[in-house]
């Protein structure tokens, strides 16, 4: 048996190939599809099966692209409803790859069609190996029980779901059972995933916190409270997967724009996205841009912090990041880029245009500031649960997804503000749409939270918490 997992740290999204005797499947692919088609080829494998654990809401899959190219068929759990000629499965089919034998749990909870699959031994099929889990179980933590709002599910019965899935089906299993997610650490599919790619069952039952004995209406109640808020748009990818999307050569490519035509599009309001790193940012930048670091968790954020609907202008100065920023933006179902700066922010100065700066403020000079101007407001862009486990004293909790708007109104955009997170990737996004907002005094802090308690500084209690007020 040939298995390989291919792990995308960009969206913290595992996917996988399943080969035997001159067959594969390949499981929960992401969009773009070339590197599946290679490894097959070059093993001498036919994909014969494209398997969807369920309708991904955080990217888009390539799974039309991917059965196209190859004539692959493609599987989804029977409640999945997707529109275009698939296999729907249900608990206890079979897929046959070569000489193994792919088996199907239904494991709803994360989503009402979500599946496992077990990959039987070939030498016993009795003994499964290893399970595909999809977003129902991950590596320290379970999937999110909310995320199928437009189903007519509450999240309260998603959990229960979940419950009966992880205990009747997945626990049910053997201790040796090598567990393989869709997901790792940063998927805003979970809340509190390991960094580890793999696990087994034993493992998971030993460690994993939403493993632990408890009775289902407690399993209900832990699944349920303080959800950080759904990235909006999670169901437009979900839908975007339940009918298939268009192959990647069909997205439209970014022309090379001169200062002058991009300054005019700013002008008529255009978002400017500016993929470098939060450092080159702050030192200039075309005003009203929004800063999402392509070294970063780049799709994951420009879907949640971007309209999917609006044009968008990249700004880099190394022109070979122009294709891959497109590719990671119509992972997240994100087409609509119409240029970039040609000749980056270097073309722009020579042109005589206004560029903009924010500064970048040590952490040493943010402790130093704090004792000496009263005035200084601070704001942590990071997750409540991250705000919460300790920040810089007197900071006011405003995250990057739910929060940054409640701020505006909590706040003076008058005072000289700081604006920090857990390394200054996420902070640096917030001082852009701070700025687009009105703030004038914006300081990204350097290194984040994870530069401050490194530095000693004091850490402030959660019962010491300070918030926006939020209906």
């Amino acid at each position: 048996m040939y298995f390989k997992q291919f792990y995308l740290g960009c969206l913290a999204h595992a996917s996988y190939l399943i080969g035997s005797k001159g067959e594969a499947a390949v499981v929960d692919p992401q969009r773009d599809v070339e590197q599946y088609i290679k490894e097959a080829e070059a093993n001498g494998f036919k994909i014969k099966y494209v398997i969807e654990t369920h309708l991904h809401a955080d990217f888009v899959s390539g799974h039309r692209e991917l059965s196209d190219r190859t004539g692959a068929q493609i599987v989804f759990g029977q409640k999945a409803g997707a529109t275009f000629p698939h296999l729907p499965v249900k608990d206890g089919d079979e897929l046959h790859v070569g000489g193994i034998r792919l088996r199907i749990l239904e494991t709803p909870g994360h989503t009402p069609e979500g599946i496992s699959i077990l990959v039987d031994n070939p030498a016993n099929f009795d003994e499964p190996m290893k399970v595909l889990t999809g977003d129902t179980l991950f590596i320290g933590d379970v999937g999110r029980p909310d995320l199928a709002g437009a189903k007519g599910y509450t999240a309260e019965q998603m959990a229960g779901m979940l419950y009966d899935s992880l205990h009747n089906k997945l626990l049910a299993l053997a201790d040796t059972v090598e567990v393989y997610p869709a997901h790792g650490a940063g998927s805003l599919c979970g809340r509190n995933i390991s960094s580890e790619t793999s696990s087994t069952i034993g493992q998971q039952r030993q460690f994993n916190y939403a493993l632990k004995p408890m009775a289902k209406e407690e399993f209900i109640k832990l699944m349920t409270a303080d959800l950080p808020e759904a990235p909006a748009y999670f169901p437009k990818d979900a839908e975007i997967n339940r009918g298939g999307a268009p192959a990647l050569t069909e997205v439209p490519c970014p022309t090379a724009m001169k200062s002058e035509e991009v300054n005019q599009h700013v002008q008529n309001g255009v978002v400017i996205l500016d993929i470098r790193k939060g450092g080159d940012f702050g030192n200039w930048h075309v005003p009203g841009a929004i800063n999402i670091g392509l070294d970063g968790q780049f799709a994951s954020w420009a879907g949640s912090l971007l309209v999917s609907s609006d044009p968008l202008i990249l700004v880099t100065d190394e022109v070979g990041q122009v294709d891959e920023a497109v590719m990671r933006l119509a992972r997240v179902g994100i087409e609509r880029v119409i240029g970039y700066l040609d000749g980056g922010m270097y073309a722009w100065d020579k042109a005589g245009l206004t560029a903009v700066k924010i500064r970048q403020m040590p952490v040493d000079e943010l402790n130093a500031q704090i004792a000496e101007h009263a005035d200084l407001q601070i704001i942590d862009v990071r997750r409540p649960a991250e705000f919460g486990a300790g920040h810089v004293p007197g900071a006011i909790n405003a995250s990057l997804t739910e929060g940054i708007t409640d701020v505006l109104t909590a706040v003076d955009k008058q005072r000289p503000t700081a604006v920090i997170c857990g390394s200054g990737y996420r902070s640096s996004a917030a001082t852009g749409l701070l700025a687009r907002a009105g703030f004038t005094q914006l300081y990204n802090i350097v290194g984040g939270t994870a530069a401050w308690i490194n530095a000693g500084f004091a850490v402030e209690q959660p019962e010491q918490a300070t918030a926006c007020n939020r209906s």
